[in-house]
Order: structure tokens, then sequence, then C-alpha cells
């Protein structure tokens, strides 16, 4: 009996410890192992770093991206106005020439009769001094 009580004592021992290591976790690493772990932790480390520095970028390039886009808004804002000022004046610079062209034609009409007045009266004038000639010659 002495020797299943021993028996008994070994089992209970070894549940107990082998209760202790599953409630307490295994502490040993085989050194593959570990080495594993190390350059997983340390490429994490540098995929965050990179992850931060890249983050940077999006952040800067975003910034960059706003404000060409606010120049843009205000150029586009610009050329809307100068548009406008050029449809415009080129508006009023048709109605100008049609006024100048209205203006214009009943000009020559004047001006022919303005010259046959001016002819006519050249005539007269040079026919009375002829005849005041004639006139005082005789």
């Amino acid at each position: 009996m002495g020797d299943g009580r021993g028996w008994n004592n070994w089992l209970r021992l070894c549940a107990v410890a082998g209760l202790g290591l599953i409630v307490a976790g295994c502490d040993y690493w085989p050194p593959a192992l570990q080495a594993q772990i190390e350059q997983l932790r340390s490429e994490v480390q540098a995929a965050t770093a990179e992850r931060a520095q890249l983050q940077n970028q999006v952040t800067a390039l975003t910034k960059v991206k706003d404000d060409l886009q606010a120049q843009v808004d205000d150029l586009s804002r610009a050329n809307r106005e100068k548009t406008s000022m050029i449809n415009s004046l080129q508006s009023s610079l048709a109605a100008a020439q049609e006024r100048l062209a209205k203006q214009a034609k009943p000009a020559p009409a004047k001006s022919s009769t303005a010259k046959a007045q001016t002819k006519s009266s050249s005539k007269v004038a040079a026919k009375a001094p002829a005849k005041k000639k004639t006139t005082t010659t005789h």
C-alpha cells in the first residue's frame, strides 16, 4: 500500500504543478522563438514610425492641397469677374460703335449738301463780283 500512496502523491503533485503552470503561464520561451518575437517587435516599431511619418506627409500634403484649392477658387472668381468686365466693355463698345455709325450716316449727306451749298454760294459770290465789274465798266 505504501507504493500506492507514493504513486497517488506523485500524481497529485504533478496535477497541482500542471494546474499551477496552466494558471501562472509558462515563462520559458525557446531562444529561436524569442528572436522571432524580438524581430516582430522591431518590425512593428519600424512600421509604426513609418506610419507616423506617412501620416505627417499626408497632413502636410493635405494642407498644400487646401492652399492650392483656395488659390484656384480665388483665381476662378477673378476670372469670372474679368470675363464679366470684358463682356460689359465689349457690349459698351458695340453700342458706341452703333451710335457712331448712326451719326456718321447722316453726316455724309450733310457734308455733300453743305459742299453743294458752299459751291453754289461761291459761284454766286464769284458771279456777283463779275457782274459788278461788268456794271462798273459799262
